[in-house]
């Protein structure tokens, strides 16, 4: 198929190329050609001006790859030994990660073994390409949503008021937005799930919700076996009709933590410092933190860092949710006040105490945003 990304073209099937060909391009600039055959090929494309090509992981006739660089085509053969595909041109589906009854032979438990495994440098090279071309493919999906974060933390567990109330709010938010967590269980799971269970206009809890919730709860957490808590969850995506789209962007870097089957789309990197700038990037319509630990404290202040040096147009909106959590168990609020205090962020900086104040924020601040 040939995509449009830009000035990028990106051409995966010897069906699209010969086309192109056939059409009389005469410059391949901003091609990405990638894992194609190209062994009956290489002359019809030395015909044409190669500057500004890629060709990624394909295969060429003795000679003809050294001839297309030459041409001023760039080539990267395939890394041999390598469980993911450092060339994709989209995000991963739930289905592509657990593609095998058991999990220990899905390809994410392989992507997280391999990353583990002490990497040489051709492996380094290919987790680095991965990345990039799935940042790619991320910016691709979220171009023209309007994107609102949930954050918070793993160790919620399906069946518990907290997950019902993190799966209402993905429900609610996924009326007018789309949905992005971290990808992975807990917290972060609850909002996908939520977000994908279809709606009404309003928003509002749907008995669809409710059935769901009840259906997860049987396998309340992915320990001790993630196989049984991801089958739960995909027997509820492939019972669910017109699921709504929300992204999850988790990383084998955590590999403790398994993507969750709800996020449609999943953005998963093996570094995890790109990972966690990219996913509060992407939230333009702004992010709810939901009571967690470390990871999402962290995420708050990442947050909160970006949003102290950014200008008035460019600051998202912060809702922090559960006004005792984050003022007594974890104080983050009083330190969050005073570095906004002063400076643009400071009428966008929320405490509340319910996922329905929390919609309530999210939704006056995209209105007041696109109003303005």
């Amino acid at each position: 198929m040939l995509h449009s990304r830009g000035r990028v073209l990106d051409v995966t099937s010897l069906d699209d190329l010969d086309r192109r060909l056939a059409e009389g391009v005469r410059s391949l600039a901003g091609w990405r050609v990638l894992r194609l055959d190209l062994t009956a090929r290489g002359p019809a494309l030395l015909e044409r001006s190669l500057a500004q090509s890629l060709f990624l992981g394909c295969e060429f006739a003795e000679g003809e790859d050294d001839a297309v660089r030459r041409a001023g085509g760039v080539v990267l053969h395939a890394i041999p030994d390598v469980p993911v595909d450092p060339y994709r041109a989209g995000l991963y589906s739930p289905a592509e990660l657990y593609d095998a009854p058991r999990y220990e032979d899905t390809l994410d438990a392989r992507a997280y073994a391999w990353s583990r495994r002490g990497a040489g440098p051709e492996d380094a090279l290919a987790m680095a390409l991965h990345d990039h071309h799935v940042d790619a493919a991320l910016g691709e999906w979220v171009a023209g949503r309007e994107v609102v974060g949930v954050m918070g933390g793993h160790a919620l567990e399906r069946g518990s008021e907290a997950y019902a109330d993190a799966a209402r709010l993905g429900h609610t938010l996924a009326a007018r937005l789309t949905v992005a967590t971290g990808g992975g269980p807990g917290a972060m799971e609850a909002a996908n799930l939520g977000a994908f269970v279809p709606g009404d206009a309003s928003g509002q809890a749907s008995a669809a919700l409710d059935a769901a919730l009840a259906a997860v709860a049987r396998v309340p957490s992915f320990r001790p076996d993630i196989g049984a808590w991801a089958r739960v969850a995909l027997d509820v995506v492939e019972a669910t009709a017109g699921g709504r789209a929300s992204l999850g962007i988790p990383t084998w870097h955590y590999g403790h933590e398994p993507p969750n089957p709800f996020a449609t789309a999943i953005a998963k990197f093996f570094r995890n410092a790109p990972r966690e700038a990219l996913l509060l990037e992407v939230c333009t319509a702004g992010i709810v933190f939901l009571p967690g630990a470390g990871g999402t404290v962290q995420e708050v202040f990442q947050d909160a860092c970006e949003n102290y040096y950014a200008d008035r147009t460019s600051v998202a909106p912060m809702v922090l949710v559960g006004r005792r959590h984050w003022t007594e168990d974890l104080p983050v609020w009083p330190l969050l006040q005073a570095l906004a205090r002063g400076r643009s962020m400071e009428p966008h900086v929320h405490l509340v105490d319910s996922v329905e104040e929390a919609v309530a924020v999210v939704v006056a601040e995209v209105t007041r945003r696109v109003g303005g």
